[in-house]
């Protein structure tokens, strides 16, 4: 992104803080899942291939906007290999979160699949409860999260009581709509990787099927038990095949990670 442009969008976003300060009080999350610096990397497989390659980073020091620390997210995914000849992937998403009320300010989205690109940049106003594009303002629910902020506030989820069935609801704004990312518990289970035997927690995002997915519960996921909640396996059907992620490598985590065998 032109420089200009992106100091122009962190300007607007921290006086979009800055103006609503008085208006209303944001919740506040205590939280030991992750913390800056951490790096979590995944190898993605689609059928028997290896199609791609994917990062998430927090970056090492905290932003401040409008008087309130953020985490700095960035993640990238692309396509490897033989499959990048047939569909080349170049994707970045970030997200601007704030430290403790665990909400997006800013959502940036960088996506070339195939030739097919999205730019987009998103403002959000969790006193006034809006999110702005270059397209529209719309109203959002309160705690509303964009697709990286998502995954980080899930992390914080205290699944200590849950019961196989119970539904954890969860706001989610893409392409200027507000659609559910409710995750479902399963329970837990053992799941046996290269970087060795990790215990998780298995869920289900309640998906939006149609598009991409055949059936709004077509993804699992498996997430350490521990106080990290690192995914460790993602796995999903879709309208044509299959999709495998795995955990391949981490830095910085914030807790020791649940391995019980390598």
């Amino acid at each position: 992104m032109n420089l200009r442009i992106r100091f122009l969008i962190l300007f607007l976003a921290a006086c979009t803080i800055t103006s609503a300060a008085g208006q209303k009080k944001l919740r506040s999350l205590n939280h030991n899942a992750f913390r800056p610096g951490e790096v979590l990397k995944f190898r993605i497989h689609y059928g028997f291939m290896d199609a791609g390659e994917a990062t998430l980073e927090v970056k090492p020091e905290l932003k401040n906007f409008g008087n309130r620390d953020c985490y700095h997210v960035v993640g990238t995914g692309r396509s490897v290999g033989a499959f990048d000849w047939f569909f080349k992937v170049r994707d970045r998403y970030e997200s601007v979160i704030d430290k403790d009320a665990m909400l997006p300010w800013l959502f940036i989205r960088r996506v070339n699949e195939g030739g097919y690109i999205i730019n987009q940049n998103v403002s959000f106003n969790h006193f006034s409860d809006s999110a702005k594009s270059e397209k529209a303002t719309i109203s959002i629910p309160e705690n509303t999260q964009d697709l990286v902020s998502a995954f980080y506030y899930a992390r914080t989820i205290d699944f200590s009581n849950a019961k196989e069935g119970d539904v954890f609801p969860i706001n989610g704004y893409l392409d200027d709509a507000i659609f559910p990312m409710n995750i479902k518990y399963i329970g837990k289970e053992e799941i046996k990787t290269k970087m060795g035997t990790f215990r998780c927690i298995k869920f289900r995002p309640m998906l939006v099927e149609g598009r991409v997915f055949k059936d709004n519960e077509d993804m699992t996921v498996w997430v350490s038990d521990d106080s990290n909640r690192i995914p460790v396996r993602v796995q999903t059907d879709i309208l044509v095949g299959s999709i495998k992620m795995d955990l391949v490598g981490y830095e910085n985590l914030a807790n020791q990670p649940a391995i019980v065998g390598k």
